[in-house]
């Protein structure tokens, strides 16, 4: 590694939906993180490792901070504030297209009360759905929540923008060493990743009311080959109801995420994947932790 080369921890912070996992993937040049729009899709802290010819940069995408309503609620915002005292950098994404929500005011009285060690950059996402009169007036709006953060405008799907914050993130990292391999780009597992991609999948097809009630269980992973692997996943809802609903008159919904899953998956691994997908009543599993554990939120300092 050259003498000068950077390394470092970066936090992405932000209220549900406001394009942390976009940003990720469009940052790393390739998809590890479950994206929909539907808000709270990330449910625990995943990192994201770019190794660059001067820099290692480890981005912690977390879940939205909000104000939870059950137990798994408060397991996703302990993930997200507990990646952010031991930061290099924090990237706070707010969605600039609307007035601060009352969701990024809770993020600010967490900062103020605890400032991070960390150099904080407020992050304007979505700059392309406003003119520039109007992102100077939101800029404001937001600049006041946490005046010491500074500003940076991007549009996350945007090579012009990303290279603008990859270079301030570099700028702020300190000089040392790489914590990782250069080829690993997550620290989870396959497996993680496809129950992830699963869940997505669930999001984008079905109604508002059910999606956040699903947990998605990774039952079986065998590779049969290098180039084939058989996964069985169980997915868990809450309600009798919600299961006919997953699964679809003569089993067309669940084919549906099935084969959504399938090919996310696919292009993921980079292999040809046979899913087998079944549903499971879980009752009021968000608020039990003997099932959040099994489907895998296990705080960090748990771990």
């Amino acid at each position: 590694m050259d003498a000068n080369f950077r390394s470092g921890f970066v936090t992405l912070i932000g209220r549900p939906n406001v394009g942390k996992s976009t940003l990720l993937n469009a940052l790393l040049g390739q998809k590890i993180a479950a994206v929909s729009p539907r808000p709270q899709t990330t449910r625990r802290r995943q990192l994201g490792i770019l190794t660059l010819e001067n820099a290692q940069l480890v981005f912690m995408d977390t879940p939205g901070i909000h104000k939870p309503l059950h137990k798994l609620g408060e397991y996703m915002n302990d993930v997200a504030l507990q990646s952010i005292p031991d930061a290099d950098v924090i990237l706070w994404l707010v969605d600039v297209s609307v007035s601060p929500h009352p969701e990024d005011l809770l993020i600010a009285d967490k900062l103020n009360a605890s400032p991070p060690a960390g150099w904080v950059a407020l992050v304007l996402n979505k700059c392309d759905l406003l003119g520039k009169e109007d992102i100077n007036k939101r800029s404001e709006q937001y600049s006041t929540l946490y005046p010491t953060a500074e500003v940076i405008t991007l549009t996350a799907h945007k090579l012009e923008s990303q290279q603008v914050i990859l270079q301030a993130i570099i700028d702020h990292l300190p000089e040392g060493p790489a914590f990782y391999d250069e080829e690993q780009v997550t620290d989870l597992y396959e497996r993680d990743i496809a129950a992830d991609l699963i869940r997505e999948a669930a999001l984008l097809h079905l109604r508002d009311e059910i999606p956040h009630s699903i947990g998605v269980r990774v039952d079986e992973f065998n590779e049969r080959s290098e180039h084939l692997a058989h996964i069985v996943a169980t997915l868990h809802v809450e309600r009798e109801n919600h299961k006919g609903i997953v699964i679809g008159k003569g089993g067309e919904m669940l084919k549906k995420i099935g084969s959504t899953a399938r090919q996310e998956i696919e292009a993921m691994s980079g292999r040809k994947i046979y899913l087998e997908l079944k549903v499971k009543v879980n009752k009021n599993w968000r608020n039990n932790s003997e099932a959040l554990a099994q489907l895998g939120y296990i705080l960090p300092k748990d771990e």
